[in-house]
């Protein structure tokens, strides 16, 4: 593996778990395009996948009730699974680059949604129908994409859920959805030893760049934070867009 490669997937990796420690959220959102701007969205996901794991269960258990969340969404996180492991087979059969126009879109619309505050209100006339849709549907996209967020916040919010449930839901649909896709790789022999290493490895820089984002998550205007951090997202979406056009 090229030297300036690890270089810049390190600073990624640092950069974007010192935000996520700063502003709550990020590690995943920042690290898996960025990454992809360099690689294909299967390697870059096998490469990123153990860290945002770990700091995802870190983020569950410190909300607290972590069973009670888990009777409460069991059905919705089954869901999410099957269709991540659906998203998953996709991606280990084709893995095209176009996968990451997918990416590009699904951070438009986590862009969009914030500006516009976008509601979707056939979620609260039909939530039944709306939990297999959002499961299934959310779960091929996490396969896929590495993110699923947007979707999850949009359905807990027309739903009405607190904020402890919206982050709750959240961080469980990703955590079991790359579990399936973990098991996905290893059972098609997707998941190298390369990625493995790199992977773990990893979570020592993530662990430092939380550290100090915790640091100075009181001494930062969050909201100013996370403007700045839309506007590289913004970037990265269209660098994705055009480098897959371009491909």
């Amino acid at each position: 593996m090229e030297t300036d490669f690890l270089i810049v997937f390190t600073l990624v990796i640092l950069i974007s778990s010192f935000i996520h420690g700063s502003i709550g959220f990020g590690l995943g959102l920042i690290s898996t395009p960025v990454v992809a701007l360099f690689t294909d969205i299967q390697t870059t996901i096998t490469y990123i996948i153990i860290p945002t794991m770990i700091v995802n269960l870190v983020s569950i258990l410190s909300e607290g009730k972590f069973f009670e969340a888990l009777r409460k969404f069991w059905l919705i996180i089954l869901l999410m699974v099957i269709g991540s492991v659906i998203g998953t087979y996709i991606l280990v059969y084709y893995n095209s680059e176009y996968f990451k126009l997918i990416l590009a879109f699904i951070i438009f619309f986590y862009l969009f949604q914030s500006l516009v505050n976008l509601r979707a209100s056939f979620i609260a006339d039909y939530p039944k129908s709306s939990t297999y849709g959002l499961g299934l549907v959310g779960g091929v996209v996490s396969g896929l994409t590495n993110v699923v967020a947007p979707l999850t916040i949009m359905y807990t919010l027309e739903l009405k859920y607190s904020k402890k449930d919206t982050i709750q839901l959240s961080n469980l649909c990703f955590l079991f959805t790359k579990v399936g896709q973990v098991a996905t790789f290893v059972y098609f022999g997707e998941f190298s030893s390369q990625a493995v290493q790199i992977s773990f490895a990893s979570m020592f820089i993530v662990a430092i760049g939380l550290y100090f984002g915790i640091k100075i998550k009181k001494k930062i205007d969050a909201k100013f934070y996370a403007k700045i951090l839309k506007v590289l997202l913004f970037i990265i979406a269209w660098v994705l867009v055009f480098q897959t056009v371009e491909f």
